[in-house]
């Protein structure tokens, strides 16, 4: 009864339920958590997580350890570590998601209900990856993981920041990526696996739209300039888009046609010795 009494009450808020998700350490709490209440806390005082639980089964990377070549995925072994790297991916979106409404409680709550929702969207990516890949013959910690958007995407200051880094760059750069890994999961005959990667491309576009409006609404608009200096140091526009790059795919996003022109011509600024 005593048991039963201290799970209701720590999730009896979106809050409580958002902070038990970032710092759980069970794999299965991590694929399916409970489901998520229904308001938030009414404190507005924010709480930065400075990292993630991990899972033992997830052992960290190398360094010099990298995902194999598009012509080495007709192999079942490199297919299956590139999927588990996109499983890991989403976990860290699902986290970050929570980071930040916890991290930014001063936002209205409809910006922090929409975190709430493309986080349970990664989620169910989450468990997509995973059942493929059990179909290949393997399990999720059958590889090495890096926490690269971890050691990262915490240094945005504001929720302007977090949507330009979050939204705008590393979830827009997957139109192009996921785009670009269904045409090469399709050729090397796992259409599986490219289906899957054009459904998940499909959700982004509603993830980006979000991080757009939300950055419209911050700063006036969608300029380019506006969103360049919202990048914390040292993010670059090189690292947060594809080639070719997604226009359509951004355009239903709500990126302007001005923003992606920039976009694709940035070139960043060469620095000499006495920079």
């Amino acid at each position: 009864m005593l048991v039963a009494v201290a799970v209701a009450e720590a999730f009896a808020t979106i809050d409580t339920w958002a902070e038990r998700y970032l710092l759980s350490a069970d794999l299965a709490h991590k694929q399916a958590p409970p489901p998520l209440p229904e308001r938030f806390a009414t404190t507005q005082v924010p709480v930065r997580i400075a990292a993630p639980g991990r899972p033992p089964e997830l052992v960290p990377a190398k360094r010099g350890d990298r995902l194999p070549r598009p012509k080495a995925l007709r192999e079942r072994k490199h297919r299956a570590k590139v999927l588990h790297a996109f499983w890991h991916h989403e976990l860290q979106a699902a986290e970050l998601m929570c980071w930040a409404a916890l991290a930014f409680r001063d936002t209205p709550e409809e910006f922090r209900r929409g975190l709430m929702r493309i986080c349970l969207d990664e989620i169910r990516h989450m468990r997509l990856y995973s059942e493929h890949l059990a179909t290949l013959g393997f399990s999720i910690g059958d590889f090495p993981v890096r926490d690269w958007f971890w050691s990262r995407v915490p240094q945005c200051r504001d929720p302007i920041a977090f949507v330009a880094v979050m939204g705008m760059g590393l979830e827009a750069a997957n139109l192009e990526h996921a785009t670009a890994f269904a045409a090469h999961f399709r050729a090397a005959g796992d259409e599986v696996a490219a289906c899957m990667q054009e459904q998940i491309g499909a959700d982004e576009v509603a993830h980006v739209r979000f991080a757009t409006r939300w950055f419209e609404t911050w700063t006036g608009g969608c300029d380019f300039d506006a969103w360049l200096r919202a990048l914390p140091p040292p993010w670059s526009p090189m690292v947060l888009r594809g080639d070719p790059l997604a226009i359509d795919a951004r355009a239903r996003a709500g990126m302007s046609a001005a923003f992606l022109q920039k976009l694709s011509a940035y070139v960043p600024e060469a620095k000499g010795r006495g920079s």
